[in-house]
């Protein structure tokens, strides 16, 4: 079978799971559904692969949508995230060191092996540094893919079950194709287009939707624009990601890596864990709600997380600048850490 129609199968599979998950009510259900489908479907050796090329096209849509919801009163709160910001660094520093002494003593890692596996967040940039410094890129590449699909399913059943907070609370309005003006397209579409390579220029994580993000934030709080993307745009968009997602584990056989997975659901656990007892420390000293601080806190990754604060009507640029702080703290100290690290041995 050609790499196509792989391709064009786990869309479809992705899809049909989409749907499903909507009927379901599962918050931010068109991404959630094909990730999980996708993701069975990998780990059973069903033939299908990852629609690698449309991620350019679909990411970019999402930055335009996460940057709708910015507004003035947004940027005036943005002044009291400081304590949040400061509590950051050290709920890093506790994650990372956490899941390597986990991944050393229980896993039996090797110490680069263990060390990138454990980072909470940068999965391309740890496992090109991992590889670099000695590490099993297989298992580093594992570890992480593993952190992200657990995460954003164990946030979900958390705010379902333990907050209540359901798609259902989102204020969200369905926008058609027509809703939007010739002019309101043009500006969408500059925002997309030109945002990428603010974002390469800039050199910021996840450049393809923080570029336009940061674009299209501009233009709602300037007034120029005041819609967000169409809706089945941005539909295709999350299927797309969750397709892509979802086959990343595309040619592991659960035979081969159960060990590594279980392992890797164990990081998940433990990160979660502590995500939320900063979160709780957090809530307490600011008087943020539980609910919107442990999602800035969640391991997960930048783009899934905003996805996830903006389907279950949390503040999407809070949560979005505190997972890039995270990112940054991740990917500029990973590097000099390990260094200490490998200097002391």
């Amino acid at each position: 079978m050609s790499p196509l129609a792989k391709q064009a199968i786990a869309l479809i599979l992705g899809t049909l799971c989409g749907v499903a998950a909507h009927q379901i009510n599962m918050p931010l259900a068109w991404m959630l559904g094909p990730m999980i489908g996708c993701t069975i479907a990998a780990l059973l050796q069903a033939p299908i692969a990852a629609p690698i090329k449309l991620r350019p096209w679909v990411m970019p849509v999402i930055g335009v949508l996460l940057g709708s919801r910015i507004s003035q009163d947004v940027i005036a709160a943005a002044l009291g995230w400081w304590v949040t910001a400061l509590v950051l660094l050290p709920s890093v520093l506790v994650t990372a060191g956490l899941g390597y002494a986990y991944y050393r003593r229980i896993g039996g890692y090797d110490r680069p092996t263990a060390f990138f596996s454990a980072m909470p967040g940068g999965l391309t940039d740890m496992i090109i540094m991992g590889s670099e410094a000695g590490g099993d890129e297989r298992r580093i590449s594992l570890a992480h893919a593993t952190r992200v699909l657990l995460v954003i399913c164990g946030v979900v059943i958390f705010y379902n079950q333990a907050l209540g907070v359901t798609a259902e609370d989102a204020q969200s309005t369905w926008v058609g194709l027509t809703t939007l003006a010739p002019r309101d397209w043009a500006i969408l579409t500059a925002c997309a287009v030109l945002g990428v390579p603010l974002g390469r220029i800039i050199r910021l994580p996840a450049g393809q939707i923080m570029g336009p993000m940061i674009l299209s934030g501009i233009a709602h709080v300037s007034g120029i624009v005041q819609v967000a993307p169409p809706s089945l745009i941005v539909i295709v968009a999350l299927v797309v990601i969750g397709t892509i997602i979802g086959c990343r584990f595309v040619g592991a056989h659960f035979a081969d890596v159960r060990r590594d997975f279980v392992l890797g659901a164990g990081s998940a656990a433990l990160m979660v864990v502590v995500a939320l007892g900063f979160a709780t420390l957090v809530s307490t000293l600011t008087g943020t709600d539980l609910s919107e601080a442990f999602l800035a806190y969640s391991p997960g990754g930048v783009v899934e997380m905003s996805l996830l604060a903006l389907a279950i009507g949390q503040d999407v640029t809070y949560v979005t600048v505190m997972h890039l702080a995270r990112i940054f703290i991740v990917i500029f100290g990973a590097g000099v850490s390990f260094k200490v690290i490998s200097g002391r041995k």
